[in-house]
């Protein structure tokens, strides 16, 4: 694919959501570590850059700066927050520290009618968050809009074509700044092309029979919607070589293995075999309470089974697993500077002992991507909108060890409360949804007896690719109805509490 943005990563917690929102204006971009800016630039052809913002200061010890040969290529820059800073600082302006840190919504106002804010509002709302700010200007530079609080928001170098804002327009709370990353990309930079699903499935379906050949390839399969649209393009592109794998883990939800043996042997006609593990998982689970020990765990055994199934499909070469881009960034730095949050199980490439070459096809994708391609490779509009699932299941809803008798209460919760979303029609208003067995316990009355059980969280957020996530503002009626039901039919549970926490700074998932 044709990088036609290319974005150097300073470490900023929203960096992915530049790429994010670029790619929903149809204008395909990657991300690289600053580090690695120039020779990506020489090597991608980009029509423009993008430096994204970043947690340091400019005038830091080890702050993190460009080869300056990437300014002499000939392309637009844009450089945001830490982007701006540098760009300033690297061509002779100043940068201090403001009196005020400037965090959250401000006004920003436009001094001048500039390509950068066609269709702009002036003023208009953006999203500020830092602790520098340009005192001094470089030479060659103006201002075209300013803060209340920042008298130089947004500058320009018009002879070498290099913009500079200290506001992040790829956050939601900045009104306009969608419009403000598509004017850089068309305006200025020049592109023109539309990308969308079509074309990345298209270029996906030759790049893997490119590199898959003759061999086969087993696809790990979740039953969530990243495995099945993995396992859908890559028989689309390779059929029969296909010889997709669903391990029953014992960490499923309810009647999931079931729901998945179904739609793929007779909704899509993929071949499909299962493994049963769950002996196996739960044995090594076994006493077992740290959450990223789980994790790592469940993540060995995944690729201790799909070994043994593979020396039964000797001509096996390849392994297809439906890593997403959200899955690499919060697992480990690959494209940056950026905070490792928490491992995946399926992120960090596989043990030396393992003899496969290793397929992710939706690594760059986010979710909303990942869904918008199984539409495009027909896939059944149930499966390819069911709410996220982690990989390592039910495992990291249960705080603390994880055994038969918590899963069975938990799935039975679970079960309930997506029932009741979707007997309300609220299952498509909320990203994704599922209860949590705390392992705490309080004291209750049920008829005329006292009980000390277990209490359950229930989890609803709303999100568009999972990167930043609100609490889901549901019904207080609903909310009623889904405990009176988990209290009355579940047994061992005597509390149910609704989680209202958003990420950051919580996560999605409790571990």
């Amino acid at each position: 694919m044709q990088v036609e943005i290319l974005i150097l990563d300073f470490g900023s917690q929203y960096t992915q959501l530049i790429a994010r929102r670029l790619r929903e204006e149809g204008i395909y971009s990657e991300i690289v570590p600053y580090f690695d800016g120039l020779k990506a630039a020489k090597e991608k052809k980009p029509k423009g850059i993008i430096f994204s913002g970043g947690p340091a200061s400019v005038y830091e010890k080890d702050a993190y700066r460009v080869d300056k040969e990437i300014y002499e290529l000939g392309l637009p820059i844009l450089g945001i927050c830490y982007g701006m800073q540098l760009i300033t600082v690297d061509f002779g302006g100043e940068v201090v520290r403001a009196d005020h840190h400037e965090y959250g919504k401000a006004e920003l106002f436009i001094d001048e009618p500039h390509k950068l804010f066609d269709d702009v509002s002036n003023p208009t709302i953006v999203w500020m968050s830092h602790g520098d700010r340009v005192e001094k200007l470089a030479p060659g530079f103006k201002r075209i809009a300013h803060t209340s609080n920042a008298p130089y928001a947004a500058i320009v170098n018009e002879e070498k074509e290099i913009y500079a804002i200290q506001f992040h327009p790829e956050v939601t709370h900045s009104v306009e700044g969608q419009k403000i990353l598509r004017n850089f990309a068309r305006n200025v930079c020049g592109v023109t092309s539309k990308w969308d699903m079509a074309h990345f499935a298209k270029e996906q379906i030759k790049k893997i029979r490119e590199q898959v050949g003759d061999n086969k390839v087993i696809c790990a399969l979740s039953g969530g919607v990243d495995s099945s649209v993995t396992a859908a393009l890559l028989h689309e592109a390779i059929g029969d070589k296909l010889v997709p794998i669903f391990v029953d883990t014992g960490l499923l939800r309810k009647n999931e293995r079931e729901q998945v043996e179904h739609a793929f042997k007779n909704v899509l006609h993929v071949p499909l075999i299962t493994v049963d593990a769950r002996e196996k998982f739960l044995s090594k689970l076994k006493g077992v309470v740290d959450p990223e020990e789980k994790r790592k765990i469940i993540g060995h055994t995944f690729i201790e089974v799909f070994d043994e199934e593979a020396k039964k499909h000797k001509d096996a070469k390849f392994l297809a697993q439906g890593t997403l881009y959200p899955d690499v960034i919060e697992s480990v730095s690959v494209k940056g500077p950026s905070k490792t949050i928490k491992s995946h199980h399926n992120v960090g490439g596989l043990p030396d002992w393992m003899q496969f070459e290793l397929i992710e096809p939706l690594r760059e994708l986010f979710k909303d991507e990942v869904r918008k391609l199984g539409i495009e490779l027909g896939l059944p509009s149930e499966l390819v909108y069911r709410h996220p699932f982690p990989g390592p299941g039910l495992a990291i809803r249960i705080m603390g060890e994880v055994n038969e008798e918590d899963l069975n209460i938990l799935r039975e919760a679970d079960a309930i409360l997506i029932q009741e979303l979707k007997a309300w029609g609220l299952y498509n208003d909320v990203w994704q949804a599922f209860a949590v067995l705390l392992n705490v316990r309080s004291v209750g009355v049920m008829g005329d007896n006292r009980t000390y059980d277990n209490t359950v969280a229930i989890r609803c957020v709303s999100s568009t690719d999972g990167m930043t996530a609100t609490f889901s503002h549901l019904p207080h009626e609903f909310l009623e109805r889904v405990s009176t039901r988990i209290i009355n039919e579940v047994d061992g549970i005597n509390r149910v509490v609704y989680d209202i926490s958003s990420k950051p700074p919580a996560t999605i998932e409790w571990e």
